[in-house]
This record gives structure tokens, C-alpha cells and sequence, in this order.
């Protein structure tokens, strides 16, 4: 980021090679099954890997998932989709021209073996806010994935009166998960609190008649369309804003809500903002 902001925990967005685990692997990484492989447009993937009995994570904490490369490995991280008590591990992808991940996805198939390391990890984790009443989670592109996982979580329904999400992508074919979340309702431990539960989503280069459309998030947080579509009033005493997308959202984003009055949540700080880069 050119402008200097609060030390935050991001995910990494460049492709690696990990010699070090190449010491030891097995204390490392297991290898897991691709269980399904599902393309939503030429660019937008989901797909699901097994799950073994002792892999933890917390809603919102993003995997690193790898392959064997020559005599090393090539590693990423993705934010998982799944719900913290799901069997499987589910992923959202952006594939990429020239990605060396993005190219192993493109031709990824049921069946083919994937590397997970071992231990999740983020703090784009919604209950280190120690208060507020309405969430409001902010998002481009595949920065949606750690908030659909926390959507499943019925402790945070119960944390919060309003969990609010924002989707915000170019046009309206990359609104992948609207039936999804529109089948929340339905859902047999979150369902209950769908009254809670408001959803915006927002395209920029094209029209959206079922959301807001032609501006970037900063820009409707500034003319107050978000509220406005959300039917509330944001107040730092009440709101809690959780930021995920690609860096140049992010950045703006959180400028425009320090210009608003918000400020940075800290452990030993409590405030109104926490934020992650993800594509």
C-alpha cells in the first residue's frame, strides 16, 4: 500500500515455492482429494477437498493449499468457504492468465491429489470485536469466501441483531453465491435468524436491478447508498466493519472509514474496523 496503515494480518496474494518444508513434509502438510470441481464462469471456480479429522479452523481463517512442483512445492493461500462443523473443505478461486496456481486449477479434476497444511490460520475473525450490534461485512471478487463461512456460524447470528454483507464484482454472472445465500433461510442452524440477515450486492461496469450498481464500495460508503439500501444508520457506537478484496479496495475502504470516524480494531484497542487482502 503506498499509504502507511495499521499493521494487519493479509492474505498473502503471490505464489511460492516452500523449500523449507521440503525437510520434513509430513510434520507439515497432508495430501488431500480434490471431491468436486465446480466452474461458475471462464474465471470463477469452487471446489471441495477432503477434510481430515484434525484439520481446525475458525470461520473466517484462510487454508494454504499447495501442489508438488519438480524437487519443491508451489503454495497459496485461499480463505475456506466451509462452515467450521462441515466434513469437507470448500474454496472460491479467481484463476488468473499466466497464474502457475491458476493453470493447476484450470485443469484440476475430481480425484486429483491437493496439499493442505496443517494448521489454518487469519484473524479476520468477527468475534474479536468485543462489542457492537451490526455487522457489516465488506467485499470484491473472491473476498467474499471467509464471510460465507461465516454466515454458517449461528453463534455469530446470535452475536449480532443485523449480519449485513456487501458483494461488490464487475458484473452480474460473478454473483455466484446469490442462491446461496438466498437458501440461508433454509439453513437448519442459521435459518432462524434470517430476519437478521441483509445482503446488497453491487456491480460496477454493468446495471443490477436487484442491488446497487456503477459505484466501488468507498464511493457508496460516502454517499450513503449502503446504508441507504441496508435500511440503517451506521454509528461507530453500534457498527463493525469487516474488509475483504483486493488491496486497492481494502486501502480505500478503510481510508474512507477513518474519514468517517472509525477506526482500526486492536487487541488492546477496541475499535470499529478489521480488514484483509484477498483476491
Amino acid at each position: 500500500m503506498r499509504k502507511k496503515t495499521p499493521k494487519l494480518a493479509i492474505i498473502p496474494t503471490n505464489t511460492l515455492k516452500d523449500n523449507n518444508m521440503a525437510a520434513s513434509p509430513e510434520a507439515k502438510f497432508t495430501e488431500e482429494k480434490i471431491l468436486w470441481v465446480k466452474h461458475h464462469t471462464p474465471k470463477l471456480i469452487t471446489f471441495a477437498i477432503s477434510r481430515p479429522e484434525s484439520y481446525r479452523f475458525k470461520a473466517g481463517q484462510f487454508s494454504r493449499l499447495g501442489f508438488y512442483e519438480g524437487e519443491g512445492f508451489i503454495w497459496r493461500a485461499y480463505s475456506i468457504v466451509s462452515a467450521e462443523y462441515a466434513d469437507t473443505l470448500e474454496y472460491f478461486a479467481v484463476l488468473i492468465q499466466d497464474g502457475p496456481m491458476s493453470a493447476r486449477f484450470a485443469k484440476m479434476q475430481q480425484g486429483d491429489t491437493i496439499l493442505l497444511d496443517k494448521n489454518a490460520t487469519g484473524f479476520l475473525l468477527p468475534e474479536r470485536f468485543p462489542d457492537g450490534k451490526d455487522l457489516v461485512m465488506l467485499c470484491t471478487g473472491s473476498g467474499i469466501a471467509p464471510f460465507l463461512s461465516i454466515l454458517e456460524q449461528p453463534e455469530i447470528r446470535q452475536r449480532f441483531d443485523t449480519v449485513n454483507l456487501i458483494h461488490s464484482v464487475s458484473f452480474p454472472e460473478e454473483l455466484i453465491f446469490n442462491d446461496r445465500l438466498a437458501a440461508l433461510t433454509e439453513h437448519p442452524l442459521v435459518g432462524e435468524y434470517g430476519h437478521s440477515f441483509r445482503f446488497v450486492p453491487v456491480t460496477t461496469r454493468a446495471a443490477n436491478p436487484s442491488g446497487l450498481s456503477g459505484k466501488r464500495i468507498p464511493e457508496l460508503l460516502k454517499n450513503n447508498s449502503i446504508e441507504q439500501a441496508l435500511h440503517t444508520k451506521f454509528t461507530p457506537e453500534s457498527t463493525r466493519f469487516m474488509i475483504c478484496g483486493n488491496p486497492e479496495m481494502v486501502k480505500d475502504t478503510f481510508q474512507t472509514l477513518l474519514d468517517m470516524g472509525y477506526a482500526m480494531h486492536r487487541n488492546r484497542i477496541p475499535g470499529q474496523i478489521m480488514m484483509e487482502n484477498g483476491f
